[in-house]
């Protein structure tokens, strides 16, 4: 069975259980296929990068389940970390989180599921001198969002969940974890050779990528840890604008645009 996330943000967790870790969240316009269904529970699959977990039954609309996948190439993700809209129905409000995937406006009205949305304010006009500028005026916008793990939004993200986001926001699909999106591209020697946009990834102690993110320029980083901020980068790794130290060790530069 498949359906179409009409919630703004919907937890994606390890197991089925609200005590369970939330790995992901599901966003707005997003399809998904229910692979198993536990009590409360369905195990499912999020079409867009493939990623499983659990989400409550509560979460989704038995009613548009459907047996086969739904069109939705002509769906694109918003592109602003927030978007407000209203129910025509029931004038009821409902904020949509950035990268939410949203069917073809028109006159700033969309229709999901037999629900009419209006759309309560305009998309900010981008230079968009460059894809990879565009890449960084995008993830500009989540400055300050906090920490969270699992999250993938403007109230709560990770270091993973911002560069699938924003790169989405763009057009471009990234797999969830830093441990994938490490295997997209082509690799950037040195740090002086990058441009905007291109991804740096880091490595624990064993050598295992451990975070990501989004290069400003030579000597500049857009991360999300602690919050998301931008830091100074150089070929050791990022040093805490907190502390003066290194707080992530780089390990490579890769290139997806």
């Amino acid at each position: 069975m498949f359906t179409i996330i009409t919630s703004p943000l919907v937890p994606l967790r390890a197991e089925a259980g609200d005590q369970y870790e939330m790995v992901s969240q599901l966003l707005f316009g997003q399809q998904i296929e229910i692979l198993e269904t536990a009590e409360n529970w369905y195990f499912i699959k999020n079409l867009a990068d493939g990623y499983t977990g659990w989400i409550s039954r509560k979460s989704v609309h038995a009613k548009y389940f459907t047996t086969a996948v739904a069109d939705t190439s002509h769906f694109s993700a918003s592109k602003t970390p927030i978007v407000v809209c209203f129910k025509t129905s029931s004038v009821e409000k409902i904020t949509l989180p950035g990268g939410s995937m949203l069917p073809p406006v028109v006159h700033d009205q969309f229709e999901l599921q037999g629900e009419i949305f209006q759309i309560a304010q305009f998309e900010p006009v981008y230079t968009k001198s460059s894809n990879s500028q565009f890449i960084v005026e995008l993830a500009l916008q989540f400055i300050n969002a906090p920490y969270l793990w699992g999250g993938k939004s403007l109230f709560g993200i990770d270091c993973s969940g911002l560069t699938q986001v924003v790169f989405s926001m763009a057009g471009i699909i990234l797999p969830r974890d830093a441990s994938q999106q490490v295997e997209l591209g082509t690799v950037v020697d040195f740090l002086a050779e990058v441009q905007p946009g291109d991804l740096a990834f880091f490595e624990n102690s064993e050598g295992t990528i451990n975070h990501v993110g989004i290069l400003i320029n030579s000597h500049q980083i857009i991360h999300a840890s602690g919050c998301v901020k931008k830091e100074i980068i150089d070929s050791q790794g990022i040093i805490s604008s907190q502390t003066g130290e290194y707080s992530h060790h780089l390990r490579i530069i890769k290139r997806v645009l």
